[in-house]
């Protein structure tokens, strides 16, 4: 089968078809899948087969799926307040040049997790230690690079600008790491990552930035986020339960711009494959650019189906 179309590489359409390829390898139904979401990776549920096939839409990121595949593994020994990989099933899942997770399906329980379950949460994270193998160290330059390498559809100047980007910010980067303890990072702290599950526990899943380095990395998404989405309140709520505010940190503008920069730099390898994330790119990349820092971002997430309907 092909992950690929004349209309781009990652589709809708490409992704369904590479979910169909995994769920015929399991020999598990997939005529009730329901596509969760759509974004870095292209995640369906199959709640008869009980499961969650998870794809990459990135042909060189593989290294980051073994390692979501491995921590995991640690993270139910531990039985930390994570999702759990699918029993039975070796892991990674190959599709072609991409690779698949799949994983324990947990059906939509309310009430929906919030900013203060995310808060808690964190706090437990952070207190896990590290694993006993090696994690990469927080680079968001690095990771910025990778998928600029993996781009499609890109302008010549819209890479200059976002390669420069990069150069500016490595040595602040490279900074913080050096003054940090190489603390367990989730690295994308966010309420879209939480679950509740049936029995009123709430985990975290999406384990792709996983990494050691500053623990406040994990308190930032939700700043920015309100800050660029107008989610108002969130942040004050997230600093309460944690018990701190990255805001005040002395390096929150560097921890900000490395938001700022994953946020825009995670839709260039799907700028061909869907033309409203193309768009929405371009919003955030002209707000940087002009420095505006009032301009509203939509969530690449609620941008589904978008390709399909314009």
């Amino acid at each position: 089968m092909s992950t690929t179309d004349a209309n781009g590489r990652y589709t809708e359409a490409a992704m369904t078809e590479a979910m169909r390829y995994v769920a015929d390898r399991l020999h598990v139904p997939s005529d009730d899948a329901l596509l969760l979401r759509l974004t870095n990776n292209a995640v369906f549920a199959l709640p008869t087969a009980a499961i969650v096939v998870r794809i990459t839409r990135s042909s060189v990121l593989h290294d980051r799926v073994y390692k979501v595949a491995r921590l995991a593994i640690w993270f139910a020994e531990r039985g930390a307040p994570t999702i759990r990989l699918a029993a039975h099933v070796e892991q990674p899942v190959p599709v072609n040049d991409l690779l698949a997770t799949v994983w324990e399906y947990v059906p939509p329980t309310e009430p929906a997790p919030t900013v203060e379950d995310l808060g808690h949460l964190l706090s437990c994270i952070h207190h896990l230690g590290t694993p006993p193998f090696s994690l990469p160290t927080w680079d968001p330059v690095a990771d910025a690079r990778s998928r600029l390498a993996d781009a499609e559809a890109l302008r010549d100047e819209e890479a200059d600008y976002l390669l420069s980007w990069c150069d500016r910010l490595a040595p602040r980067i490279a900074a913080l790491n050096k003054r940090s303890k190489g603390n367990l990072v989730h690295g994308d702290a966010h309420v879209g990552n939480l679950l509740r599950t049936p029995v009123g526990d709430v985990v975290i899943g999406d384990f792709d930035a996983t990494c050691k380095g500053p623990w406040q990395v994990d308190l930032v998404a939700v700043p920015v986020g309100e800050a660029r989405f107008g989610r108002r309140g969130t942040h004050a709520q997230l600093a309460r339960a944690y018990g701190y505010d990255v805001t005040q940190d002395p390096d929150w503008a560097t921890f900000r711009e490395a938001r700022e920069l994953k946020m825009v730099c995670a839709a260039v390898p799907l700028l061909a494959s869907a033309p409203g994330v193309a768009r929405e790119f371009r919003t955030r990349l002209h707000s940087v650019r002009t420095g505006d820092q009032q301009a509203r971002w939509t969530p690449f997430a609620d941008l589904r189906g978008d390709e399909e309907l314009r």
